[in-house]
């Protein structure tokens, strides 16, 4: 198998009269490969003690033997072909259950394991389709690893959500002849740049990569250029506009009165400006609540403290309904808890997109677009280019830190236009749909 792949991944390099010879070359790919393995286990010795650590004591055995490919649970059933997708993390996990999901309803035979790096990701995973796939740590990217989970779950193919490359593992899958397909694809600037550096190593990742189901003609077009093959390529769209949020709101939300406004997956120091224009606002309405949900959950008590701070009256989702059986308002609500967030959104008037006034490149704004919300962006939102169609449409509004009072003030005297928004941000989105569909038309191929 390592030798059909290698002359499966080789390609001779040359100018005027002399080429390299192919064992040169593959010479040359070893050696990468082996430095990055080396570089790879030094940063993890340094890390692996505080990553250890962090983990819940009853959990810290399992992350570890699924991190080394060596389960504490052995695969039963390992006659049936195996179909394992990895998702790094929430956001990855929320975008990919729709497309599993409809993988298990076309085969219902097929094992499904969804790999997931951070905690979060791994407990959003076993919430929603813990029922129908075995929940699993991505190995390390060492290939004794690598190999290890390889011969525990024998899977059949192996699909990488977005674009998570990990060239150890893409390799070793390869070597063993597992497809490798890259699905919802998609390659932030930030990254874009990162790996236009190590394109002489990138490129040779790439090459081995069967199928890559990106997600618009940007996307397709920065792989292309750090090394992607262009005949692999296939534009397939958005799992996001296929997501669908719960039907229906938490219950704990029909406790709220008044106006009311979600700041979504905010990061440091984005609660401070959000909550500087919450309180200028509470001048202007009678009755107006913020519901806060900081993006990462180790943040929670920071934004308890920073809200605390500034003397504002505020309960704690956790703390809900047992506390607090009264109605919500006047009140900022800090959302402490994982998974609840798209479905808070169906409980608002506007929503307000974080991680988009920081240089980090904004989060998920489909989310209220599926309710039919207002939807207020700051000025990084470079994650998701589709946001400028949105734009265009009146489907969102754009601003800066220093102007967002005056956006949402305006927004909440003309009530008329957040509706009209909502109403545009929802065309847009079922516009786009189909994604998912795309997608599966292309791995049911390799599943059959």
């Amino acid at each position: 198998n390592q030798t059909a792949f290698y002359r499966q991944a080789s390609f001779i390099e040359g100018s005027g009269t002399g080429r390299k010879s192919a064992w040169v070359v593959n010479f040359h790919r070893k050696m990468l490969y082996f430095i990055y393995t080396i570089i790879y286990i030094i940063a993890l010795i340094f890390f692996l003690p505080f990553e250890y650590m962090k983990r819940e004591k009853n959990n810290r055995l399992s992350w570890l033997r699924e991190r080394t490919g060596k389960p504490l649970e052995p695969e039963n059933t390992i006659n049936k072909p195996c179909l394992w997708v990895h998702a790094v993390s929430v956001g990855e996990v929320v975008s990919a259950v729709a497309f599993i999901q409809r993988i298990n309803s076309a085969f219902p035979d097929i094992r499904l394991i969804v790999s997931t790096v951070t905690d979060t990701g791994r407990k959003v995973a076993k919430e929603r389709l813990g029922h129908i796939a075995r929940i699993v740590y991505i190995p390390f990217d060492i290939p004794f690893c690598i190999r290890n989970a390889i011969s525990s779950y024998k899977p059949s193919l192996f699909l990488i959500m977005e674009t998570e490359l990990w060239p150890n593992i893409i390799r070793e899958f390869k070597c063993r002849g597992v497809p490798v397909l890259i699905i919802n694809g998609r390659i932030s600037e930030r990254s874009f740049n990162g790996y236009k550096k190590a394109k002489f190593f990138i490129k040779d990742v790439l090459q081995i990569i069967d199928k890559f189901c990106m997600q618009n003609e940007l996307y397709a077009e920065r792989i292309i250029q750090i090394g992607a093959p262009s005949e692999k390529i296939f534009i397939a769209g958005n799992f996001k506009f296929d997501s669908r949020p719960p039907n229906s709101v938490p219950d704990w939300t029909k406790l709220l009165h008044g106006r009311v406004i979600v700041a979504g997956s905010t990061h440091h120091p984005e609660e401070e400006i959000i909550l500087n224009a919450y309180i200028k606002l509470k001048e202007k309405f009678s009755s107006i609540t913020l519901i806060l949900a900081p993006r990462h959950p180790e943040r929670f008590a920071e934004v308890e403290e920073l809200v605390s701070k500034k003397n504002l009256r505020y309960i704690k989702r956790s703390d809900l309904p047992t506390q607090f059986l009264s109605k919500i308002e006047n009140k900022v609500v800090i959302l402490d808890v994982i998974g609840e967030l798209a479905s808070v959104y169906g409980a608002c008037d506007i929503a307000i997109i974080g991680g988009s006034f920081i240089k980090h490149g904004g989060q998920n704004p489909l989310e209220p677009a599926y309710w039919s919300k207002g939807i207020v962006c700051g000025p990084s939102m470079e994650n998701f280019p589709f946001i400028e169609e949105f734009y265009r449409e009146n489907a969102a509004l754009f601003t800066t830190p220093e102007n967002l009072f005056d956006c949402l003030f305006k927004l909440l005297k003309t009530p008329d236009e957040i509706t009209s928004m909502g109403r545009r941000a929802r065309e847009i989105y079922d516009k786009n749909s189909g994604a998912i569909e795309r997608t599966f038309g292309v791995v049911k191929n390799y599943l059959n």
